[in-house]
């Protein structure tokens, strides 16, 4: 039987232990602190609700990370994305030749990110570094032990790195997860972000609203009116420029809501209040959240700097970074993913793509 590790045991974690265990596989799941996951080392059970339920056994639950991916053939990292260089830290020594990680996503440029942190430590171990582009559910952590998965989506793509790798990919999540799409390379999966367009604007957009009702209002189905949706739009075109810098042809947010939910509508206001797997899905309580503290640095920067670095400008997405960065009192320019925190500066697409291909020698 594949033995799989979920790193991570928030909203996503818990949610796709639980999945997992509940198809019969055996599933540890690894958060760094206890309360979170207290319950669930007790009992070995995670309880799913909404469109999946049942409880379900994982064979193991720890806050020691050695021993939760220990024998694991798949690590499946759940955690937000500026969390991703410490998780490479903490199991980088702990890795067993032939693992395959898999960042549930990888935002933009994670997959680069994580691999670089082990090439720093000295890794040379055989391990895959992959990542989706999103993550599999729509979901939430309602208790500890307890999450609500609101939608699986229909599809959702991966892709290792380098993509020579993606056979191997592909014949471990054959089984574990079909609804893993295996595309040609990170490219697709890094800058088909539709978390950047989704997530940040949404909340900034409705800062004043989440301070004043800590949350209390469904946040795409509410928080996104006719006049945010065209904000979100202009995010969407200038990602989708960037993308093309690569000679790949990016799927558009309206694209995205069909492949993953089936969903249709004349413009993506439509389709986004068409989609009944953002039904139930309530703001966070405050703007100090992932979709700020992640989504900024580890999404829109990125794409922002790879625009910068090849000519393309992203002024609604500069717009977006910088009033974050006076909203948090924080430099997300500083914190976030660049071409140069990347590795890749000074290198033309062409080398950028044979490393996304087949690496670096």
């Amino acid at each position: 039987m594949l033995k799989v590790a979920i790193i991570g045991a928030g909203n996503g974690g818990q949610a796709l232990a639980g999945y997992l265990a509940m198809k019969g596989f055996d599933v540890s799941i690894f958060n760094r602190s206890k309360k979170r996951i207290a319950p669930i080392i007790e009992t070995k059970m995670i309880k799913l609700e909404g469109e999946v339920t049942g409880t379900y056994r994982v064979n193991l639950a720890t806050t020691n990370i050695e021993e939760a991916i220990r024998g694991r053939k798949v690590i499946m990292v759940v955690v937000p994305a500026f969390a991703h260089e410490d998780v490479a830290k903490k199991m980088g020594n702990h890795l067993e030749d032939g693992q395959i990680i898999i960042l549930n996503p990888g935002r933009t440029g994670g997959a680069l990110a994580f691999r670089s942190i082990l090439k720093k430590m000295g890794i040379e171990k055989r391990i895959i570094v992959a990542e989706t582009q999103t993550f599999i559910f729509a979901s939430r952590m309602s208790n500890p032990g307890v999450a609500r998965i609101f939608r699986i989506k229909n599809a959702v793509p991966v892709s290792a790195l380098p993509a020579k790798y993606n056979p191997e990919l592909k014949e471990a999540l054959n089984d574990l997860m079909p609804e893993f799409e295996i595309v040609d390379n990170t490219i697709h999966t890094s800058f088909n972000n539709i978390g950047a367009v989704f997530h940040p604007p949404v909340l900034l957009l409705n800062a004043a609203r989440i301070e004043t009702t800590v949350g209390k209002f469904e946040f795409y189905l509410e928080g996104i009116s006719p006049s945010v949706a065209k904000v979100l739009k202009k995010v969407d075109e200038e990602r989708c420029r960037v993308m093309k810098i690569f000679g790949v042809e990016p799927m558009t947010s309206e694209e995205w809501l069909n492949y993953a939910y089936n969903v249709t509508g004349r413009n993506l206001y439509e389709m986004i209040h068409n989609n009944s797997g953002y039904q139930g899905i309530f703001a966070p309580p405050s703007i100090w959240n992932r979709y700020i503290l992640e989504d900024v640095p580890m999404s829109l920067v990125p794409i922002s700097s790879f625009g910068k670095e090849f000519g393309v400008p992203t002024p609604t997405i500069d717009s977006m970074i910088h009033i974050a960065n006076v909203m948090m009192e924080m430099d997300f320019w500083k914190s976030g993913r660049t071409v140069e925190r990347l590795g890749l500066k000074g290198k033309d697409i062409d080398e950028i793509l044979k490393i996304v291909e087949v690496g670096e020698e």
